[in-house]
C-alpha cells in the first residue's frame, strides 16, 4: 500500500530528484494536475494517469489515496516541492479526516498506507539561482493567492515580513481573475521598505518560457508576471551587481573582505 508524495521540481527533468525519477518508473499509477503531468510525461509513458486541472486538488488525492488502498503502487506529484504550497499537506489532511492508518515503512496491515514523500528543488530556490543569492539571510514566503487563506491574514503576513525586514518571495501574484493584490503588496511593503528596494521577477524557471526580469519596488506592478512568476523583493541590505541580485549575510562587517 504505496503512496509516493514527489516534488518534481521546477519543471525540467535534469532538476528532478533521483530518488523522485526511480520511484516515478516504479509505480503503477501517476496522479497529478495536468500541467505537472505534461512535464514529466516521457518518464511515465505507459502508466495508469490520474490528471485533473486546476481547482481539484482534493478530487485528485482522493483518487491517488484510493488508487494506493487498493494495492497499486500510486505518485502524487507536484511541481517543486509536494509540501510548499503542494499536496502533501491536503493528503495527511485527508488521511486524518478518514482516520487512515500511515507509516513511513512498509507493512503487511492491508488497511495501512505507506507514505513517502520525496523533495523537489522549489520555485523558490530555482528562482533565486538564477536571479543571483536573494536569499542569502533570513526570508519570507508569502503566497497571494486568497482561494485558501482571507486576504486579511494575507495582508498581516506582508506586513510583518516587510517590517521586520526579511526578504520577500512572493508566489501566485497576479492571474487573469486576480490582478489587484500585487499592487496592495507593493503598497504595504513600501510602507517599510525604500522605493528602490531591487526586486528580481522570475518566471518559468527551468522550463522553455523562464525569463528574468529585474525592477525596483515602486515599479514592480509594471513587470512581466503571472501564476508562473516568484517575485523576489529585497530586504534593506540587497543589493543589485551587474545582471544579478544578492543579499549579504554580514561577512564583511565580520571579516576582512579583499
Amino acid at each position: 500500500m504505496n503512496l509516493y508524495i514527489i516534488g518534481t521540481g521546477p519543471g525540467a527533468l535534469e532538476y528532478m530528484a533521483p530518488r523522485a525519477l526511480e520511484l516515478l518508473k516504479k509505480s503503477e499509477c501517476v496522479a497529478g494536475y495536468t500541467t505537472y503531468i505534461d512535464l514529466i510525461k516521457e518518464v511515465i509513458a505507459g502508466k495508469q494517469i490520474i490528471s485533473t486541472g486546476m481547482m481539484k486538488e482534493v478530487e485528485r488525492v482522493e483518487k491517488a489515496i484510493e488508487v494506493a488502498l487498493a494495492g497499486k503502487s500510486c505518485a502524487l506529484v507536484s511541481g517543486g516541492d509536494a509540501g510548499i504550497y503542494a499536496m502533501a499537506g491536503l493528503v495527511f489532511e485527508i488521511c486524518k479526516e478518514r482516520q487512515i492508518e500511515i507509516s513511513r515503512t512498509e507493512s503487511n496491515d492491508s488497511s495501512r498506507l505507506r507514505l513517502e514523500i520525496v523533495p523537489g528543488i522549489p520555485a523558490l530556490a530555482a528562482g533565486a539561482a538564477l536571479a543571483g543569492a536573494p536569499l542569502t539571510h533570513d526570508f519570507a514566503t508569502v503566497s497571494l493567492s486568497d482561494l485558501l487563506t482571507p486576504w486579511e491574514t494575507i495582508e498581516k503576513r506582508l506586513s510583518a515580513a516587510a517590517a521586520a525586514d526579511f526578504v520577500i518571495v512572493l508566489y501566485n501574484p497576479k492571474s487573469k481573475k486576480r490582478d489587484w493584490q500585487l499592487k496592495r503588496a507593493r503598497d504595504l511593503i513600501l510602507k517599510h521598505r525604500k522605493p528602490d528596494t531591487p526586486v528580481a521577477v522570475v518566471t518559468g524557471a527551468t522550463r522553455e518560457n523562464q525569463a528574468v526580469f529585474f525592477t525596483r519596488l515602486a515599479e514592480v506592478t509594471a513587470a512581466p508576471v503571472g501564476m508562473q512568476t516568484v517575485v523576489f523583493i529585497g530586504s534593506s541590505a540587497s543589493l543589485r551587481y551587474m545582471d544579478f541580485m544578492f543579499t549579504p549575510r554580514g561577512y564583511s562587517k565580520k571579516y576582512q573582505i579583499k
